[in-house]
């Protein structure tokens, strides 16, 4: 059987990063707080503004471990549609973020229905763009 995964690359922004403490305080460790975020993919993923949602532990004032739902709304490969993607991160205490993605499977619409695929991503302090891989298939 011939192997139907496609393998796309792009770059992403964040933007209007909104954070807040949950629970006992900023002082506190481990402690949890909740992100909002909106992201600009560019390259296979072509999507602007999407709606991003962050539950984060710290367990140091700047280590610690992050899981999130994103809503991506726009292109892939030139196919139009929506999915969402379940995030699972950590961060160290240099702040370069790692992540791995996942699409939610029932999520795809419009031309991307069907769609099952993961990716990952490293994002390093300082650098305006995020270098992001994205293997999938169509079903």
């Amino acid at each position: 059987m011939p192997d139907t995964r496609t393998t796309t690359t792009g770059h992403f922004t964040f933007a209007d990063w909104q954070e807040r403490a949950l629970g006992p305080g900023e002082d506190t460790h481990p402690r949890l707080a909740h992100a909002s975020v909106r992201n600009t993919f560019s390259g296979g993923i072509e999507a602007a503004g999407t709606i991003c949602e962050y539950t984060i532990v710290y367990t140091t004032p700047k280590t610690g471990s992050f899981a999130g739902m994103e809503l991506l709304t726009g292109r892939l490969d030139g196919r139009e549609g929506s999915f969402a993607v379940e995030e699972r991160g950590w961060f160290g205490e240099d702040g370069t973020v790692h992540c791995a993605f996942e699409v939610v499977e029932g999520s795809g619409s419009g031309e991307l229905s069907g769609l099952k695929g993961k990716g990952d991503f490293t994002a390093r302090q300082g650098e305006a763009a995020v270098a992001y891989r994205f293997e999938y298939e169509l079903g």
